[in-house]
């Protein structure tokens, strides 16, 4: 590996943990980000990215050898944009986190995961995809905003198996580092949870009571999916970070 290693999105939740990783791991880094250059210095390299222009982010990925792509939107257009780019720029391995479920459950934002998977899958790039479950910090976001009232309305019969994102970088840093291995097992949190179990957790870790639950049979076929578990992969329960350690770690 003679290339730098350019991690998309790694000022965010995920890209931040993968790039201190490979640092750890003596990878040299570049973050290709939106936003300038940061006025101090970097133990990585910086490149500033326009996704919406090819050339830009064709730019960013210039010699490298791997990328890892942590970059996140709800447009489909960002995700299309790195890979065709990725190609051109001859990147030897292309990693890629995604997310448990996403051929089961008819959401659209899942819809365009699954599209980049399969552009992936035909773009003859080496290329490593891994899905994952939802992070302890949505599962935190959701219940600590469902809770606020005193009834907490919460959806009847959904499921999650949150896990620790820094457990998830740590994965995506070993993969990066290894030859590409096309779709790897699903990363999942060590347990499996309801709603009301994560939100009386929650209470307790802010010193609260907890609130009455008001289960909502929320209706269409994306709740459908969640109520039969199809976000879960309990066969891949490898994460050890629970919900309630990662309550005990999150300031409040």
């Amino acid at each position: 590996m003679t290339g730098p290693i350019v991690v998309t999105g790694g000022t965010g939740t995920l890209g931040r943990p993968v790039v201190e990783g490979l640092l750890r791991s003596g990878s040299t880094v570049r973050v290709a980000s939106r936003r300038a250059h940061p006025d101090r210095d970097l133990a990585y390299q910086w490149a500033q990215v326009d996704y919406r222009s090819e050339s830009s982010t064709r730019a960013a990925m210039a010699s490298a050898d791997t990328v890892v792509h942590c970059a996140n939107s709800m447009r489909r257009v960002l995700d299309d944009q790195v890979v065709r780019a990725a190609v051109r720029a001859e990147v030897a391995h292309f990693v890629y986190i995604s997310i448990v479920g996403i051929d089961r459950i008819p959401f659209r934002y899942y819809q365009n995961k699954l599209a980049t998977e399969r552009q992936l899958e035909a773009s003859g790039m080496p290329y490593t995809i891994l899905r994952a479950t939802q992070f302890h910090d949505l599962a935190y976001q959701l219940v600590a905003a469902l809770t606020k009232a005193w009834i907490a309305p919460l959806p009847a019969g959904w499921r999650v198996q949150p896990v620790e994102v820094g457990e998830v970088a740590d994965r995506l840093v070993a993969l990066a580092r290894q030859p590409a291995a096309g779709r790897v097992p699903d990363f999942g949190g060590p347990e499996v949870r309801t709603l009301p179990e994560l939100a009386a957790s929650y209470r307790s870790s802010i010193g609260r009571s907890p609130r009455r639950v008001l289960a909502l049979p929320f209706p269409g076929a994306t709740s459908a999916a969640l109520r039969h578990g199809a976000n879960l992969t309990p066969d891949h329960a490898v994460g050890r970070v629970t919900f309630e350690q990662y309550l005990r770690q999150e300031p409040q």
